[in-house]
């Protein structure tokens, strides 16, 4: 959902951008046992090129089509990102993990016993990554399996990663954790909201195995054992 304003639009005839952007939905589902049709609907919204807010195991975040160029730079406005950031491929399990990253023995067994869980891990993207998703210069890419039902649910339907950013706000530290908060907040900028409840203050940690040695480059909810 991405639109370009004029100034003359926006002061000539005293119209703001919440004139123009449609309102996002709200599904409220419930985070254990999540209802399949509104599951199928998120789905649906995100193949269409949808933004949606949505309930991981450590705290909200923002997510879309992997393969859609415009909802990630609505990603990027919403959140001020710029082009060093490093996005998330949220994933169902590890079984779609070398397709998207190249990962040695080592780091393949840390990822097997920390996953599913709050963390997020710092890979060497594989050429099958969009170069928009890889950090320009070191050339990786953030993976992460989240233990949370909701996700889960939409990841299975979805039948691939969904591309993510946790719903940290610019000059914010924290994650928003209250999905009415967020509607009101970007229910402009988004084009769905799903209220799982309250699932964490924390965001993930993210540790980097871009090296020989695992490191922790973000401490957040996840106590990451070495």
């Amino acid at each position: 959902m991405l639109v370009i304003f004029s100034e003359a639009l926006l002061y000539n005839g005293a119209a703001s951008a919440a004139d123009y952007y449609p309102m996002s939905q709200f599904f409220r589902i419930h985070p254990d046992n999540p209802q399949l049709r509104l599951i199928n609907q998120a789905v649906a919204i995100v193949r269409d090129g949808g933004v949606i807010a949505y309930p991981t195991d450590s705290a909200y975040a923002l997510g879309c089509h992997i393969g859609d160029k415009k909802a990630l730079e609505q990603i990027r406005q919403i959140r001020r990102l710029d082009q060093t950031h490093n996005f998330t491929l949220v994933c169902r399990d590890l079984s779609d993990l070398g397709i998207y990253a190249r990962v040695d023995n080592s780091s393949y067994r840390l990822l097997k016993a920390s996953t599913p869980g709050p963390f997020t891990f710092i890979l060497p993207a594989s050429r099958e990554v969009p170069r928009r998703l890889v950090h320009p210069k070191r050339k990786t890419i953030g993976v992460r399996v989240p233990d949370n039902e909701i996700s889960q649910a939409l990841l299975r339907e979805l039948g691939e990663p969904l591309m993510s950013s946790t719903l940290i706000l610019p000059g914010d530290e924290c994650p928003l954790t209250d999905p009415l908060e967020i509607r009101d907040l970007l229910e402009h900028q988004l084009d769905l909201v799903i209220d799982g409840g309250f699932c964490g203050l924390e965001p993930t940690t993210v540790v980097s195995l871009e090296d020989d040695v695992p490191r922790v480059t973000r401490q957040g909810r996840g106590e990451f054992v070495e």
